[in-house]
């Protein structure tokens, strides 16, 4: 990682800044097999179905219970029972695929970007019950609202609708995908 190290962002233990790449230390042995970059914030995502969480705490958009800014990547121990497929970081949140399908949102909650149908913040990883019964392939997070692709082919959206990045042609909040 390289770039602006406020909060630990960068996952090397420490604040600085870098001008170059730096390999991450913390996942040495490992095999990283997707990474997202959020605000404030980084998931990765390990071969074995793990996610890693470090950077900027606010809102618990890192996943461990607390608001705490980590320094080093962190495995997000309440995944620990899920086999994670995918990732990504929104602004203040960030949502994970399992490979049954489900999709989990954490983090800030305003404007509805986790999917759970109100506008409060989750310090753990909550599974987005909307998706019961669907068959989600792939997820993105942006910087309020998210998207998933279901096998039926249908994409799904929720969270901030500003400017019509929903495509449902409003400008309310979508609570629920």
């Amino acid at each position: 990682s390289w770039g602006q190290g406020a909060w630990g962002m960068l996952g090397h233990g420490d604040l600085h800044n870098q001008w170059q790449p730096k390999k991450i230390e913390a996942f040495a042995g490992q095999r990283v097999v997707a990474v997202s970059a959020g605000g404030g914030h980084s998931l990765a995502l390990t071969a074995g179905g793990a996610v890693w969480s470090w950077g900027y705490g606010h809102h618990g958009r890192l996943g461990h219970g607390d608001e705490q800014n980590q320094l080093q990547p962190s495995k997000i121990e309440a995944l620990a029972g899920q086999h994670v497929v995918a990732v990504s970081a929104g602004y203040g949140h960030s949502i994970a695929l399992t490979d049954g399908g489900g999709v989990w949102g954490w983090g800030e909650g305003g404007r509805g970007r986790l999917g759970h149908g109100d506008e409060e913040s989750e310090l753990l990883p909550k599974k987005i019950e909307a998706f019961a019964g669907q068959r989600v392939l792939a997820v993105s997070a942006g910087g309020a609202h998210n998207l998933a692709l279901t096998a039926d082919g249908a994409v799904w959206c929720w969270g901030s609708r500003r400017e019509g990045k929903l495509g449902h042609g409003f400008v309310d909040c979508q609570l629920l995908p």
